[in-house]
């Protein structure tokens, strides 16, 4: 193993008998659809918490769940079937990217055969929300989305922030990798998009199979919550009017 050179480090809490598992990069993103999947297929699959990745990069935030502190970046894991999830409570800030991609590749690398990255775009009508394009980093790896029927991303394009540096440092190395584009909510968080890129494309692509009326009832909250603000909105916009008359 290459010695991680990188001021972040993976510190393994348990041992798994994982067989060369897909690691699902689930970091805060648009419509934070890759965090909502990520978090929905581990608990779904009963992932266990491998490790964490800790660095001086990362915000000066303590999460904590259960009752308990943990680190803000973890590694889940389990091996039926075999997968990994890269999971963050807070968005990575771009001074840690490089750190974070080392820190993968240096240290976990050798543990999976492959990388599924998702990425949200912002959807211009709510009829675009949940269709999936995907991208692969090898001949191969696009030959496996078409036979699996996700389309192809025709058109050129450019992924940015954390998904982006990550998915350009495992090309750079020759890490296999899969880059899932999710047509999503840009201001609010979206299970609806979340459901649709695990219905569509990781399941064919991991073959598991979840459960996930879950995220049909996260949706229908935030519609709600969507509907109060926007009346909200128009109340005081009213109110507003009615002053100055």
């Amino acid at each position: 193993m290459a010695e991680n050179t990188s001021d972040a480090t993976f510190v393994r809490e348990t041992d798994l008998e994982t067989t060369a598992p897909t690691l699902i990069e689930g970091l805060p993103g648009t419509g934070l659809v890759a965090s909502i999947a990520a978090d929905h297929i581990s608990t779904r699959l009963d992932l266990e918490r491998y490790g964490t990745i800790r660095s001086e990069e990362f915000p000066p935030v303590a999460s904590f769940s259960d009752g308990l502190v943990q680190d803000t970046v973890r590694v889940y894991a389990g091996s039926d079937p075999d997968v990994m999830t890269l999971r963050s409570d807070v968005p990575i800030p771009s001074e840690a990217f490089r750190a974070l991609s080392d820190c993968v590749l240096e240290e976990l690398a050798e543990e999976f055969r492959r990388v599924i990255f998702l990425a949200g775009a912002p959807a211009t009508s709510d009829e675009e929300r949940g269709n999936v394009t995907g991208v692969g980093t090898t001949e191969a790896l696009r030959t496996e989305l078409e036979e699996n029927e996700i389309p192809i991303a025709e058109e050129p394009g450019a992924v940015g922030d954390v998904t982006g540096a990550l998915l350009n440092a495992c090309y750079q190395a020759d890490v296999p990798a899969t880059l899932l584009l999710v047509q999503t909510s840009p201001k609010f968080p979206d299970p609806g998009a979340a459901k649709a890129v695990i219905e569509t494309a990781l399941e064919p692509l991991v073959e598991f199979d979840i459960e996930t009326a879950a995220l049909d009832e996260q949706a229908e909250r935030i519609r709600r919550q969507k509907q109060q603000i926007l009346q909200q909105q128009q109340e005081e916009s009213a109110q507003s009017r009615s002053m100055f008359r």
